[in-house]
């Protein structure tokens, strides 16, 4: 009626009753198997907004360090969530898209984007992707200061 099985310790035992201490199940309760996941990797809709937003801006700045690669040698790109609440006095009032961090005190130069208030401006993916591709590139201007037409001759256009 009892039985003898110890499992998480060699030298502790613990007993329990002889029908819960036959094989381990490898389904769950209802014997439907286990879960997998919903959409395979293999699926572009297995990405996450997040993960999407990322490379958009991969691309974007891919295209940027294609041309002015030399000048932005060591500029740090990174994403993130929202602006913060504390914008820098000399900021123009309204939320940020991007904010550029120039090198200072043996600091990299930084560019961030900040994902979610160009999301939220957005009406699709491709417009998605031209507004990270602007703010992209607005950024690098500013950085290297030239106007953002110099950095991307396409810069702010309309596809037909």
């Amino acid at each position: 009626m009892w039985a003898a099985r110890a499992e998480p310790s060699p030298d502790l035992a613990y007993v329990v009753p002889a029908e819960v201490a036959g094989p381990r199940r490898r389904r769950d309760r209802r014997g439907r198997g286990v879960r997998g996941p919903l959409i395979p990797p293999s699926v572009p809709a297995h990405l996450s907004r997040s993960d999407r937003f990322d490379g958009y801006v991969l691309a974007a700045v891919e295209r940027v360090e294609a041309v002015w690669g030399d000048e932005l040698r060591g500029t740090e790109f990174a994403v993130e969530t929202v602006p913060p609440s504390d914008p820098h006095p000399w900021e123009p009032i309204g939320v940020r898209l991007g904010r550029c961090h120039p090198a200072e005190s043996g600091q990299p130069a930084r560019i961030v984007v900040f994902r979610r208030p160009i999301e939220s401006r957005a009406t699709g993916r491709a417009d998605l992707a031209d507004m990270v591709s602007d703010v992209v590139v607005q950024q690098v201007a500013e950085l290297l200061g030239r106007r953002p037409e110099e950095i991307d001759p396409m810069f702010g256009r309309e596809d037909p």
